[in-house]
């Protein structure tokens, strides 16, 4: 078929889906919005990314469950056989990881750079709230995914991992007890971190992506206070469709490109099976993006005056991250006013300290 017979083709199914749905108002709806130009620009791409990566994630899981069995006697086997036997099953598992890994530093440097533009203030509160709950998802998506393979490298971070749970005053106790199933990790652990990891999280997860998406979308994208204090005529603009969501689906190929090459180049290694009866390898530590935590309540004390030590710790880091998620409300500078210095200095020094401690986390014995 030459070339205007396609196009002929192309216009009528159009033309047919629009009396359907009306794309003609959502193509005026995406050519209406647009973009700001500024230095800071590039950090609009990185809630793309990590929308891409959740997608990647997505896929790869359902191909996994497909061969996966959830129970103490027979996952570790069955991860395995993915591995071994299934055809290209160690690079699914290989993506799945490292789209795991990527996903939740995407979404960091997302938050990062939402907090620099100051996009979190009014009448963004609700959507920088639901950004802070999904970035609390991931967490929990990679501790309740981490369990899964039964390994035991994951059987005993898994273990770690819910005594820092314990340590949480008032109710630390309680929600170890839930998460495990009993006083220690267990078969119905595994159980019960499974049920989380593929039903419940990303239930919630959809729920929480589809209210970010469409609060940004009815509220367009923000403008950072830099670009709100020039003159009009000095207020560069690139529209969001077709010229950002292009760039944007370019940057997607890209990223697939280098997590296949992470995939291809550092494979994902599933190591020995978990013995719940054997002592703890040396060296067993949490994933990356929990070391910080895990490093800080190894240096603290037993206690600190007449408390645990350990509660002390994770209750100053647990005020810390509701003041992050309450950020909206506790800066109430309006969109284009004049910023506060000291809250950039306390927000810089206090990630530099962040990443120091993850380091020193990953480095240390």
């Amino acid at each position: 078929m030459n070339q205007d017979g396609s196009t002929s083709i192309g216009r009528r199914l159009y033309r047919w889906l629009d009396e359907r749905y009306h794309l003609n108002d959502l193509v005026a709806f995406l050519g209406s919005k647009d973009v700001p130009i500024t230095r800071m620009s590039f950090f609009y791409y990185f809630g793309g990314i990590t929308l891409f990566l959740f997608f990647v994630q997505v896929v790869t899981g359902i191909l996994l469950l497909m061969y996966y069995v959830p129970s103490a006697d027979e996952a570790y086997e069955s991860v395995h056989y993915i591995m071994a036997k299934v055809p290209f099953g160690w690079l699914i598992r290989s993506i799945h990881m490292w789209s795991a890994n990527l996903m939740i530093l995407s979404a960091m440097i997302h938050l990062v750079s939402v907090f620099y533009m100051r996009a979190y203030r009014k009448p963004r509160e609700l959507t920088w709230i639901s950004g802070c709950m999904m970035l609390g998802l991931l967490l929990a998506f990679g501790f309740s995914g981490y369990l899964l393979p039964w390994n035991e490298l994951a059987f005993f971070a898994t273990r770690i991992g819910t005594e820092v749970v314990a340590s949480i005053p008032l109710v630390g106790d309680w929600m170890a007890y839930v998460m495990r199933g009993g006083e220690d990790v267990s078969g119905t652990t595994l159980n019960r971190f499974f049920g989380l990891h593929v039903a419940v999280l990303p239930g919630v997860a959809a729920l929480l992506v589809a209210f970010h998406l469409i609060a940004i979308q009815r509220q367009g994208m923000s403008k950072p206070t830099e670009w709100l204090n020039k003159p009009p005529e000095q207020r560069r603009r690139m529209p969001f469709f077709p010229n950002f969501l292009l760039r944007d689906l370019l940057l997607w190929f890209v990223v697939l490109n280098f997590l296949a090459a992470l995939a291809v180049f550092f494979p994902a290694h599933l190591g020995e099976k978990a013995d719940p009866f054997a002592p703890a390898p040396a060296g067993i530590k949490p994933e990356w993006y929990f070391l910080a935590q895990y490093q800080v309540l190894k240096w603290l004390p037993p206690t600190i005056g007449p408390f645990d030590g350990d509660s002390v710790g994770m209750l100053v880091m647990s005020l810390g991250m509701l003041a992050v998620v309450l950020l909206p409300f506790l800066d109430r500078t309006p969109e284009g006013g004049p910023r506060r210095l000291w809250l950039d200095l306390v927000a810089t020094l206090a990630l530099v300290i962040l990443i120091i401690v993850t380091v020193l986390g990953h480095v240390l014995p």
